[in-house]
């Protein structure tokens, strides 16, 4: 083989990796967003059932200027709980598991945010990663442009056969 073709195969060879890389990004991504919104969901309904809005409650700084006089200066409200009783049982579903679990509301939001948190910050960091991915395959010029999805596409799923032997 000469070095031109060899060139190219290493080429195609580190797109089709990259390529690869990029769709399980992307796939990977999806999945997250599913989570996020079936937490984002758990959220509201947990919110419903106090209540409250994430705008009801009032920040500790309104809290303090308008009691200011009455009450101590500090004052906490939850901005989910608001009013509810936070020791109030809860049932919680684990990620993964098919276990449910009664947790105190206060517990529950606050491991249910916390799961947002965590979700968003991963969304953003894979966000990041496809769109460096996508820039890289498109300074390398094949994507759309010039090669069609479905090719590149194909150039991941690609796998080498073995030729058949000459039947005599």
């Amino acid at each position: 083989m000469d070095k031109t073709m060899k060139q190219f195969q290493e080429g195609l060879i580190e797109v089709e990796i990259e390529a690869e890389k990029f769709l399980l990004a992307r796939h990977q991504l999806v999945e997250n967003d599913r989570l996020r919104n079936g937490n984002g969901e758990a959220l509201t309904a947990l919110r419903r059932r106090a209540r409250t809005t994430k705008t009801s409650i009032p920040s500790p700084f309104e809290s303090i200027m308008r009691e200011i006089e009455s009450r101590p200066l500090v004052k906490e409200l939850c901005g989910t709980c608001g009013n509810h009783d936070a020791k109030e049982n809860t049932w919680l579903m684990f990620p993964g598991t098919d276990i449910f679990a009664g947790t105190p509301f206060h517990a529950g939001h606050t491991i249910l945010g916390g799961d947002q948190a965590g979700l968003d910050f991963e969304a953003k960091k894979l966000q990041s990663y496809i769109k460096e991915k996508s820039f890289w395959i498109s300074e390398k010029g094949v994507l759309a442009d010039k090669i069609s999805p479905g090719v590149l596409r194909s150039l991941v799923t690609l796998t080498d056969q073995p030729k058949d032997e000459e039947k005599e």
